[in-house]
C-alpha cells in the first residue's frame, strides 16, 4: 500500500537538522510515513493531502488537513514550521508557499522526480518532473546544505533532492554547524 513504506532515506539522513521538538509539515503526506518518522522523534506533525483516505490514515499521528492545495488556498498561510518535508510531489505554483513555510532556523527537506525520470517510468509528464537546477532555484533565499540531481536504482528513478535551512543568526554569533554525517 502506497504510503506505508519506510521513510525516505534522504529524509532520514537529514531529519537531525530539524530543531528538537519543532513542528514539522509534511506536504502531500499520503499515508504519513514521514509524519510517523518525525512524531516518533518527538516532533509535533501536520500533514496535508487531498485524499480523504490518506488523511484518515494519519488521524492520531498528528494534525491531518484535508485540502486540495493545487486548486484551493494554501491552508498554512502565515504559519511557519521547523521542518517542511516534501517527497514525490511537485506543483510549481506552491513552491513559494512551501519555502515561505520554513521558520527561522528551520529546514526544508525535498525529494522528487527529475526530468530524466520520463525515460524510466512514471511520472513522465514534464508538469511533474523538475528541470535541471529547478529545486535549487526554488530554494533561493535559503542556505543549501545538500543537493543531489541524478539517478538512483532499486527502483530505477531520476531525482532531485535538496536540504536547505532558513538561517537565523544573531549578529556576531558563531555560524551554525550543519552536521553532514549524522546517523539517521
Amino acid at each position: 500500500m502506497h504510503g506505508s513504506e519506510a521513510p525516505s532515506a534522504w529524509v532520514r539522513r537529514w531529519s537531525h537538522l530539524v530543531p528538537p521538538g519543532g513542528a514539522v509539515l509534511d506536504v502531500a503526506c499520503g499515508r504519513g510515513r514521514h509524519m510517523r518518522w518525525f512524531a516518533q522523534r518527538g516532533h509535533l506533525v501536520t500533514g496535508v493531502d487531498r485524499d480523504p483516505e490518506a488523511v484518515a490514515a494519519v488521524q492520531g499521528v498528528g494534525k491531518a488537513v484535508l485540502a486540495d492545495i493545487e486548486n484551493g488556498p494554501w491552508p498554512f498561510a502565515g504559519e511557519r514550521f521547523a521542518g517542511v518535508v516534501v517527497t514525490h510531489y511537485l506543483w510549481r505554483a506552491l513552491m513559494p508557499h512551501i519555502v515561505d513555510s520554513v521558520a527561522d532556523g528551520g529546514v526544508l527537506i525535498y525529494e522528487t522526480f527529475a526530468a530524466d525520470h520520463a525515460t524510466v517510468g512514471k511520472p513522465s509528464r514534464p508538469d511533474f518532473l523538475l528541470r535541471p537546477g529547478e529545486l535549487l532555484a526554488a530554494a533561493s533565499g535559503l542556505r543549501v546544505v545538500a543537493y543531489e540531481d541524478g539517478f538512483c536504482s532499486d527502483p530505477d528513478r531520476f531525482v532531485q533532492r535538496l536540504v536547505a535551512v532558513r538561517e537565523s543568526r544573531a549578529h556576531g554569533a558563531a555560524p551554525p554547524r550543519y552536521a553532514l554525517d549524522a546517523a539517521g
